[in-house]
């Protein structure tokens, strides 16, 4: 058994202590995820759907992220580590830096060709992302999110950081970006896309916005890539995942190797991908562990109903890990020049 397996199964069995507490509504919240069956990413998803999901977004972040950022600190993303480390609480602030490196490293190797001087952040939470690079490359960064007092937050640590003048945050539409065609040179989305519910037309803004010879940056939750054999993935697969969707206000997932095809669809270049997986396995029982602690047991209960919710679902990411049915992926790719 791994050090990330043992680690996992002991923070699993204290958090059935949690479970228990709140065994009515993780009861109710199993039935709603049951009884709801999500349309496939082919799927056309009405004006109506998307704008109650966006209001699900938008009100989950406006009501989850001051307990995230009092716990966590800026970075509202998982760790990247070394597989099967041991790693303690302190070390996971770190690993959220490492997983912005990393992916900066998938993307552009040791140094980009060109320093990025105009980025868009695309879902930046309280903007910890958008900081990190206008910091790092001297950049200009615009940050769009569904909640507004993410974007509040965000501005406020930029003013607190004296980067004022490098950043800026709004409430903006992932699939209607507030942006001019061609306007930025890096694009970065970190674990925003799972909750678009139109992905050809989240990738297709994302190229959009992009200058030419621009740089896409995307990391987000897929589920497995299918078998040329089959069709969907299986009903138990299936519903698992509208559990987790129902509390963390989800669409239809995809593979990366959809996003592949839709990068594809687009002319986009240098597509590559990565699953990521096992070097974010330590993150899930670490985020439970910080709820079992006083601290985070207690802000919980007064954050509110969807971010408690969203606690009694964090098992199942980790089951959906571990059966190799939640993938995390970074795709990245070039705009042509």
């Amino acid at each position: 058994m791994t050090t990330t397996t043992c680690y996992s199964v002991r923070i699993l069995s204290a958090f059935n202590t949690f479970q228990t507490t709140f065994s009515s509504a993780a009861t109710r919240l199993s039935s709603v995820g049951a009884r709801k069956q999500l349309k496939p990413p082919s799927a056309s998803v009405s004006s109506n759907e998307i704008e109650v999901l966006q209001k699900g977004i938008a009100e989950l972040y406006d009501e989850s992220s001051g307990l995230w950022e009092d716990i966590w600190g800026e970075h509202m993303h998982h760790g990247f580590y070394d597989p099967d480390s041991s790693v303690s609480i302190s070390d996971h602030r770190l690993a959220q830096i490492r997983m912005v490196e990393e992916s900066l490293a998938f993307a552009y190797g040791s140094e980009p060709a060109k320093i990025p001087k105009k980025i868009v952040d695309v879902g930046c939470g309280i903007g910890g992302s958008s900081r990190y690079l206008a910091r790092k490359y001297g950049a200009q960064c615009q940050g769009i999110t569904l909640s507004p007092v993410q974007a509040q937050r965000a501005q406020a640590l930029a003013a607190g950081q004296g980067l004022s003048d490098k950043v800026s945050f709004q409430v903006g539409d992932a699939l209607n970006q507030p942006f001019p065609d061609g306007e930025f040179d890096l694009i970065w989305s970190m674990e925003s896309g799972e909750h678009m519910p139109n992905k050809e037309k989240f990738v297709s803004e994302l190229a959009r916005v992009a200058a030419p010879g621009a740089t896409i940056i995307l990391v987000t939750w897929c589920h497995r890539i299918l078998s040329p054999s089959e069709e969907s993935l299986r009903p138990d697969e299936k519903k698992l995942l509208d559990r987790i969707c129902d509390a963390y206000y989800l669409p239809a997932w995809c593979s990366a190797s959809d996003y592949v095809k839709l990068m594809e669809s687009l002319s986009l270049e240098d597509i590559k991908t990565a699953d990521w997986s096992e070097n974010v396995a330590p993150f899930w029982p670490a985020v439970i562990e910080s709820a079992l602690t006083w601290k985070g047991f207690t802000s919980l209960l007064r954050s509110g109903w969807k971010t408690i919710r969203g606690a009694l679902v964090m098992p199942l990411m980790i089951e959906g890990y571990k059966k190799d049915l939640i993938k995390f992926s970074i795709i990245t790719c070039r705009k042509p020049a």
